[in-house]
C-alpha cells in the first residue's frame, strides 16, 4: 500500500507517516520544508517520496496529482492547514485568502481528484483532517474554524454518498482537539486540560481510518465537549469561545489592538483546550 500525506514534516502529518511507517505503507510526503522532508526521507523505514509544495499556491494541488501519477496512491491524508488569530475586521485579508486556499481549495481539489481515481479503481481511502472547530463557532479564530467546519461537513457528505452507492471506497475525517507542540511557550499561555501527544493521535487516526470509521475524535475529554457543546444555544457558546480565545494570551487577548500571528495547523488545535478550560470553570 501506498499513502500520500500533505502537510508531512511536523505535528500530526509527521506522527501518521511514522504510523504508516510501521505498518510497511510506503509514503509520498509533502510539505514546504524540504529539508525536513528529506530527513523523513533518509529516516523512515519504508520507501519515501517527496515533492516540496506550497498548497496555497493555486496550481500546486494539481501538481501534487500529477506527481501521483502512475504511483497507485491507495490513501490521501489532507493534513496541511495553518490558522490566523485575531478580529475578522482586523486579520489580514492576503493572510485569510491564503488560508482558504490550504485549508479548503487544496483539500477540496486533492478529495476529488483522488475519490474520482479511487472510484474507477474500486478502491481506496481518504482521511481529511479538520479539527474539533468543526463543530464550533470561532470567534478570534473566525476563518479557522469556518475552514474546519467544511471540511468535516464535506467529508460526511461524500461519506453518505459513498455508503448509499455501496462503494468500496471510504472517506474519515479526524476532528483532533489539543495536541503537544510548542504552541503553547510561544504564546505565553499555560492549560489545565492534558494535551494528546501527536503520536496518540496518529495512532487512533490510522486505526480508525483502516477500519471505515467516518469520524475519528481522539480523547474522551474532547469527545464529552462536543457532546456538551451541543446542548448550547449557539449564541451563548460563541460568547463563551470569545472569551476563551481571548484568554489564549491573557496579557493581550481582550485589549483592543489584538496581535494576529499565524500558527501552524497542529498549533491551533490547541484552541480547544482553552474553550474545555473555560466550559469547566463556568459550569461547576
Amino acid at each position: 500500500m501506498k499513502a500520500l500525506i500533505t502537510g508531512a514534516t511536523s505535528g500530526i502529518g509527521k506522527a501518521i507517516a511514522a504510523e504508516f511507517s510501521k505498518r510497511g505503507i510506503s509514503l509520498i510526503l509533502t510539505g514546504r520544508n524540504v529539508n525536513a522532508l528529506q530527513q523523513l526521507q533518509h529516516t523512515l523505514p519504508v520507501p519515501v517520496e517527496i515533492i516540496a509544495l506550497n498548497l496555497s499556491e493555486n496550481q500546486a494541488p494539481f501538481q501534487l496529482y500529477e506527481f501521483c501519477q502512475g504511483k497507485h496512491v491507495d490513501i490521501l491524508v489532507n493534513n496541511a492547514g495553518f490558522g490566523v488569530y485575531g478580529r475578522f475586521s482586523e486579520t489580514a485579508l492576503e493572510e485569510e485568502l491564503e488560508l482558504i486556499q490550504v485549508n479548503i481549495r487544496a483539500v477540496h481539489i486533492l478529495t476529488k481528484l483522488f475519490l474520482q481515481e479511487f472510484e474507477k479503481r474500486g478502491s481506496g481511502k481518504i482521511l481529511n483532517v479538520a479539527s474539533s472547530a468543526g463543530f464550533l463557532t470561532g470567534p478570534l479564530f473566525s476563518s479557522y474554524y469556518a475552514s474546519k467546519n467544511y471540511v468535516l461537513r464535506l467529508s460526511l457528505a461524500i461519506a453518505e454518498e459513498l455508503r448509499r452507492k455501496k462503494s468500496r471506497v471510504s472517506i474519515s475525517v479526524l476532528c483532533p482537539g489539543p495536541v503537544q507542540t510548542g504552541f503553547n511557550d510561544r504564546a505565553g499561555v499555560e492549560f489545565r486540560v492534558k494535551a494528546l501527544s501527536p503520536e496518540s493521535v496518529a495512532r487512533e487516526a490510522v486505526f480508525g481510518l483502516l477500519t471505515g470509521k467516518r469520524i475519528i475524535i481522539p480523547g474522551m475529554m474532547i469527545r464529552a465537549g462536543i457532546a456538551v457543546s451541543h446542548m448550547i444555544p449557539e449564541e451563548l457558546l460563541a460568547r463563551i469561545l470569545y472569551h476563551a480565545q481571548a484568554a489564549k494570551n491573557p496579557q493581550q487577548g481582550l485589549q483592543e489592538n489584538i496581535d494576529k500571528h499565524r500558527t501552524t495547523h497542529d498549533h491551533t488545535e490547541n484552541h480547544f483546550k482553552i474553550f474545555n478550560n473555560f466550559f469547566m470553570q463556568n459550569t461547576k
